[in-house]
């Protein structure tokens, strides 16, 4: 049981550390075209980011993904905040159109962009892994501490978004391109501190 809490609690971490925000601010831009009334595709989005983000791990940990190397390392550090701006940016154009007719594209964004952030953790965890029997059941449990901290913020958001609208009278709309566009912004910047040519 100790053992399940260190990695829960690492992936716990590993999402809600606020030093390292790139996760954070991908959730922002994931979830706030949706209100609690879609609560279920939210974390339908969230598990597959989870799902993309841990079968980088596992195939990383299992030796089946090339070790990333500095250079790689620069391109992924810089995709990262990449897959941020360009969900954000897809909020600021399509902020008027219901979040129904942008679910297919989050459902993409959140496997292919999970990938891409697991990429980043690859390296970390295959060295954690190295020699354990348990790989398996080692991932299981960060993912599972990595899903319980997306839930966590997805409905802080959501909640933050449900008050701004119900009683402060803020659009729908004017909450996804202000939240987006903040989002945009601390991206930009990641994106000019990593550039790696």
């Amino acid at each position: 049981m100790s053992e399940f809490l260190l990695y829960f609690k690492m992936g716990l971490n590993h999402v809600l550390d606020f030093s390292a925000y790139d996760h954070i601010l991908f959730l922002i831009v994931l979830a706030v075209v949706f209100s609690f009334n879609q609560f279920k595709k939210v974390i339908w989005l969230v598990t597959l980011f989870t799902i993309g983000h841990t079968l980088t791990l596992f195939l990383s940990a299992y030796g089946l993904l090339f070790e990333m190397n500095k250079k790689n390392i620069e391109i992924v550090e810089f995709l990262i905040p990449f897959t941020i701006f360009v969900t954000g940016v897809v909020n600021v154009f399509t902020a008027k159109k219901s979040s129904a007719g942008k679910q297919n594209t989050n459902l993409i964004f959140a496997v292919v962009f999970g990938l891409i952030h697991g990429l980043g953790f690859s390296n970390y965890i295959t060295r954690l892994v190295s020699g354990d029997d348990n790989k398996l059941l080692i991932l299981s449990e960060f993912a599972l501490g990595i899903e319980a901290a997306q839930i966590i913020i997805v409905i802080g958001i959501l909640i933050i978004g449900t008050l701004l609208q119900n009683f402060f009278r803020v659009t729908k709309r004017d909450w996804i391109l202000v939240c987006s566009s903040i989002v945009i912004g601390f991206s930009l910047q990641m994106m000019l501190d990593r550039v790696f040519w």
